[in-house]
């Protein structure tokens, strides 16, 4: 771990759950939260893939920097299995890595990148590659940092929030997105209750935002996901502040299952609505929600928790990983860039210099 990804002097920002050390990614295996504390080394693309696709790593940027690392240790074996063609062979290493999540934009963003940046390499590519690679987890720390002050600027004194999945140093390079938000305005004083959806089927939520909370000393509620227009009618939530997997160029923005439904609901009690994610999250190619692919996984998850069938033998599980908010439910889009005010295709082009 270098020192520019060592947690900070901010207050609130001791956790990484992807960090570079010895020539491996040392990811936190976000499976085993939050009874056990435990790390995955990973030390071949493969690996990296398989973490990726089996929720060892999740969150869109910290799947994008996961996948930087992955092309480093890929790169390197190429070069060592041939020197002379090794770009041609990490090829379909990089379509493999690509594909490993479909819905994250920054999976696809980091791979490009890194792609982009072998061309002009000559020697052994393992150097460079290693520096681009921590420059983008090095960015994203910082485009938290100042999305943390960006949100937080929005938020009156004495709010309560809620937040749904997971969207903290565990889903990022650290810090957080929407967590980031929520540290910052803790920091500050202007946060006085934060609740966190449970998160079903993988409940994010209760094993992994309520871990990170509890881990840095800031008191939270979590809920289940059916209650929070509950909590909203009595007056208890003032913003709900979520990430984002991908946001489309009209500022429609995909984000885990449920998020839709608190949308709708923060709109119908006249709770504000945020959405904090870094710029790579934005995909200008992608017109609106509606062509943004939605990544189905697997009927178990919904059939069984904890490795135990919780529906009976026969029964069938819908099981969409995300859905998309449309841009007219929320209030604001946060980045690291500056701030979207209800959030158009004409605004979302001025942010991204287009």
């Amino acid at each position: 771990m270098t020192e520019a990804h060592s947690p900070s002097a901010i207050p609130y920002d001791r956790i990484r759950a992807v960090e570079w050390t010895d020539y491996r990614i040392r990811l936190i295996d976000q499976r085993r939260l939050p009874e056990h504390t435990e790390h995955l080394m990973i030390q071949t693309l493969p690996e990296a893939v398989r973490a990726i696709r089996e929720m060892v790593v999740r969150g869109a940027p910290a799947i994008g920097i996961t996948a930087a690392y992955a092309v480093v240790l890929a790169a390197g074996a190429r070069y060592a299995e041939n020197a002379a063609h090794w770009r041609k062979l990490l090829e379909p290493d990089l379509a493999m890595l690509a594909e490993a999540r479909p819905t994250a934009v920054n999976l696809r963003w980091a791979v490009e990148r890194m792609r982009t940046f072998t061309a002009g390499l000559t020697g052994d590519p393992v150097p460079a590659l290693l520096a681009e690679a921590s420059r983008i987890h090095t960015e994203d720390i910082a485009a938290n940092h100042r999305m943390g002050e960006l949100g937080a600027a929005l938020i009156e004194t004495g709010s309560g929030v809620l937040t749904h999945c997971n969207t903290g140093a565990l889903a990022t390079g650290g810090y957080g997105t929407a967590l980031g938000v929520v540290r910052a305005a803790y920091a500050a004083r202007r946060i006085t209750a934060v609740y966190a959806d449970e998160t079903r089927p993988w409940l994010q939520g209760a094993r992994l935002t309520a871990w990170e909370m509890v881990e840095e000393g800031i008191p939270v509620t979590l809920l289940a996901d059916s209650a929070s227009a509950l909590l909203m009618k009595q007056g208890r939530v003032q913003w709900v502040i979520v990430g984002a997997d991908r946001i489309a160029a009209n500022g429609d923005t995909a984000n885990k299952i449920g998020t839709y439904t608190a949308a709708i609901t923060a709109r119908h009690h006249g709770v504000k609505f945020m959405v904090v994610a870094p710029t790579s999250t934005v995909d200008m190619a992608t017109r609106d929600g509606a062509h943004i692919p939605i990544e189905q996984r697997t009927e178990s998850e919904v059939l069984t928790a904890g490795g135990s069938r919780i529906a009976p033998e026969g029964a069938h599980a819908w099981n969409p990983a995300f859905d998309v908010t449309p841009a007219e439910l929320i209030d604001a889009i946060v980045t690291e860039r500056g701030v979207v005010l209800k959030p158009d295709s004409t605004k979302m082009a001025i942010l991204m210099g287009g």
